[in-house]
């Protein structure tokens, strides 16, 4: 019995009688994975090696995040030392340094 078969046998069993709570759980229960299987399908996500593929994209978005923070860090850190080799050439400038380099 597939699923949708299983859930239109549970729809007629609480309308036979009178919806039991326990019916219209069980009705609900399988209405949630019917539709979770029918999305996993949809997305591709529904044979047996699906878990392990997302382990494997999950840890590939993992070392990309981490690529990006490292690369900005580095990014960021090269500013500061441009920034502040611009201050000591000024200033080394500034104070008449620039006597002691020959031409």
């Amino acid at each position: 019995m597939s699923e949708g078969e299983l859930l239109a046998q549970l729809t007629a069993q609480a309308e036979g009688e009178g919806g039991s709570i326990a019916t219209l759980r069980a009705i609900v229960e399988e209405a949630g994975e019917l539709g979770a299987r029918r999305a996993l399908a949809r997305l591709g996500l529904d044979d047996p090696g699906a878990g392990k593929d997302m382990a494997e994209l999950r840890e590939l978005l993992g070392a990309w995040r981490d690529a990006k923070k490292s690369a900005a860090k580095a990014v960021v850190d090269w500013a500061v030392k441009l920034l502040l080799a611009a201050v000591l050439v000024g200033l080394a400038m500034k104070l008449g340094f620039s006597g002691w380099v020959k031409p």
